[in-house]
């Protein structure tokens, strides 16, 4: 009887104690207090780094964003000297593929060509790529081949030279963009050794 006893109370005050504990945690969930506790790796909430457009007292002129120095390239960076102009274009006729023709660069090619310029060139090198079959209202892609595939800048598209087809790539022509930011020069110079040889296609 007294085991009894001292087990009922047991239970009371472990379910008293259950209880509070969910009466305190329901009523801290309905408390104003927004707080989200301790704060760890407070440098990632207020970075120490300036941004750009930050002013910046650590400057004469007060700006973040700093002009380089004359003749300095940043890492990797790789000067192209042929501006964007019809001048520019005709010079880059001096331009030769630094990569050696093998199989490796021509099948890393090909993939960059899939990728970047099938979609309206076509796989065969066409101008009938997935992009102007869907959208009948896009004309004048060239063709690589052909008796009749004349580059809108003059010549037959099969004889343009790796430095104008790169230069192309480059800067981009008409409704094509540029394609510098989605290509390295190294591969740039894959899809122009792919192109040549779709140029090649009877």
């Amino acid at each position: 009887m007294k085991g009894s006893i001292l087990a009922m109370n047991k239970n009371r005050i472990v379910l008293g104690a259950f209880s509070l504990l969910a009466s305190v945690a329901m009523l801290s969930a309905c408390s104003n207090n927004k707080s989200t506790g301790l704060e760890y790796a407070r440098n990632m909430y207020d970075p120490i780094a300036y941004n750009q457009d930050q002013p910046n007292k650590n400057f004469a002129n007060g700006a973040t964003a700093q002009t380089p120095p004359p003749n300095t390239n940043p890492v990797n960076y790789i000067r192209y000297e042929y501006p964007n102009t019809k001048e520019g274009y005709e010079a880059s006729v001096a331009l030769v593929n630094p990569l050696a023709l093998t199989e490796k660069n021509l099948t890393e090619g090909k993939h960059f060509y899939t990728v970047f310029c099938s979609p309206c060139h076509g796989e065969k090198g066409d101008g009938q790529g997935h992009i102007v079959k869907l959208d009948k209202g896009i004309s004048g892609v060239p063709a690589y081949h052909g008796a009749d595939a004349n580059s809108s800048r003059g010549g037959l598209m099969k004889d343009m030279p790796a430095g104008k087809i790169y230069h192309t790539i480059m800067y981009g022509l008409n409704a094509m963009g540029s394609h510098a930011s989605q290509l390295s020069p190294e591969e740039r110079w894959k899809v122009v050794m792919y192109v040549q040889q779709l140029q090649k296609i009877q």
